[in-house]
């Protein structure tokens, strides 16, 4: 490619970027649409369990969440993170999602994780990030200046 002094190029504006799956906002450094889309996407997909599954009983609902619900609601947290309010948001995907199994519609939203076996997703992040740590740390991934280039 060859650039000569009549050529005009023009560079184009854009309000998001998106990289690896996860749409960053350049102009307000945020992931706030990367978080509105996974949210929305793990409700849609709560959809689907609810109209294909309509007594599910809780060990298929835990098979189904955690293959269909939790990973849009996890990938690259670590880049993302959330902050208080979105947190709340994320949380209550899960709320919602524990109540499809019919028997646990009235109990309180601990008691049903705490007999679906699942743990809050706030807690599963915070301990995603302290394995990454625990391998950095001990030198268990590669980081990014350890990278050698070979030449054949």
């Amino acid at each position: 490619m060859s650039f000569d002094a009549k050529t005009t190029h023009h560079i184009q504006k854009v309000t998001s970027i998106k990289d690896l799956g996860v749409t960053f906002d350049p102009h307000h450094l945020s992931f706030q649409q990367h978080m509105h889309e996974k949210i929305n996407k793990a409700y849609s997909m709560i959809g689907i369990i609810k109209r294909n599954f309509i007594h599910v009983d809780s060990n298929t609902f835990c098979l189904l969440y955690k293959a269909l619900v939790r990973p849009h609601l996890e990938y690259a947290h670590s880049v993302w993170c959330p902050h208080k309010g979105d947190i709340t948001k994320i949380e209550k995907v899960q709320k919602r999602a524990t109540k499809l199994i019919i028997s646990f519609k009235k109990i309180p939203y601990k008691e049903r994780l705490r007999r679906l076996n699942l743990p809050t997703l706030k807690y599963r992040r915070v301990r995603g990030d302290m394995i990454e740590v625990f391998k950095i740390i001990n030198n268990i991934i590669m980081m990014h200046h350890q990278y050698r280039h070979y030449t054949t």
